[in-house]
């Protein structure tokens, strides 16, 4: 029976979402464990700069992986002879990565899978798997999109967030500080997730954003400090990103303690790259080196600018 009546809950959000035509799923392993199942895949070649999530859903799903290496471009340094069954997954770092450089991977090895988690905003390539995540770019505590033709594994059960949420809220009122445990711990949670579809909560979050004005803020933000930063960058960056501003400088590490000791809170992405990779290569320098700069919907240049001018008494 329905209920009527009762303690009003959340307000129902109706704006058009972002990636309404895509698979909506709970998480972006899970996405690419939908693709593992569908495309009955039996091996993946993953680049070495990446965390670990990627490699334990492949060792969840029984499929085999081996590394490859990219070059300061964020592309492959090497080609790739492609067994059966065997997959490319390529990375879009900071939404470098243009869809005719992709487009060219997928004519030349035809079996591809984009991450687009850090290049939300990016239109997937027809006929391309491509994935994307939620929670790098949106105030919600879980949720991805999948576009693929394979076909359906069946009717998913849904997930639900409630539970989740506490350390958005709690962020929402206090400062961030005070709930990044909650916010760890919800990370932790996505491991164990089964594969489900997206939650009513998340979905309906989704429903409720401005994406137009998200996606002009952080491109407004990218290329303010892509234009003061751009002559120390040891990166050549080739396209306004919108996900954060990657910054890598040869102290990027000792900078980046000292800049989240001003609660400037910048990340180190890929902690597991020190595991995966060599001292002295050009995975271990970048996770090592690179300071993500926050450009998010959040902040106006006027924040750019307050950054700007804390790294520079820095430097």
């Amino acid at each position: 029976m329905r209920e009527i009546g009762g303690y009003i809950e959340l307000e129902r959000f109706s704006l058009p979402m972002l990636h309404e035509g895509a698979l909506a799923l709970n998480s972006g392993r899970n996405a690419l464990a939908y693709l593992i199942r569908t495309r009955e895949i039996k091996k993946l070649r993953l680049p070495r700069f990446l965390c670990d999530s990627v490699p334990k859903v492949c060792e969840r799903e029984g499929a085999a992986y081996t590394l490859y290496d990219i070059g300061r471009d964020f592309l492959p340094v090497q080609d790739f002879d492609l067994g059966e069954g065997e997959w490319l997954y390529l990375v879009n770092y900071y939404s470098q990565l243009s869809n005719e450089q992709l487009t060219a991977f997928a004519e030349r090895y035809g079996r591809v899978i984009v991450d687009n988690a850090q290049s939300c905003f990016q239109k997937p390539l027809p006929g391309v798997d491509t994935l994307c995540t939620c929670r790098k770019y949106f105030g919600v505590p879980d949720g991805a999109f999948l576009y693929t033709d394979a076909a359906p594994i069946g009717e998913l059960p849904r997930d639900e967030s409630f539970s989740r949420m506490g350390f958005l809220l709690g962020r929402f009122e206090r400062t961030a500080n005070e709930f990044y445990g909650d916010f760890r711990a919800n990370e932790e949670r996505f491991e164990a997730l089964p594969v489900m579809a997206m939650s009513r909560l998340t979905r309906n979050l989704l429903h409720g954003i401005d994406y137009a004005a998200v996606e002009r803020r952080r491109r407004e933000n990218f290329s303010y400090l892509h234009e003061r930063l751009k002559d120390r960058n040891g990166l050549t960056l080739h396209q306004t990103g919108t996900f954060m501003y990657p910054l890598l400088l040869d102290n990027g590490k000792a900078l980046r303690k000292k800049l989240q000791a001003g609660k400037i809170y910048i990340p180190t992405l890929w902690p597991d790259v020190f595991q995966m990779s060599e001292p002295g290569s050009t995975e271990y320098a970048m996770a090592e080196n690179i300071l993500p700069l926050p450009i998010d919907q959040r902040y106006t240049t006027e924040d750019m600018a307050y950054m700007l001018d804390r790294l520079e008494q820095l430097l």
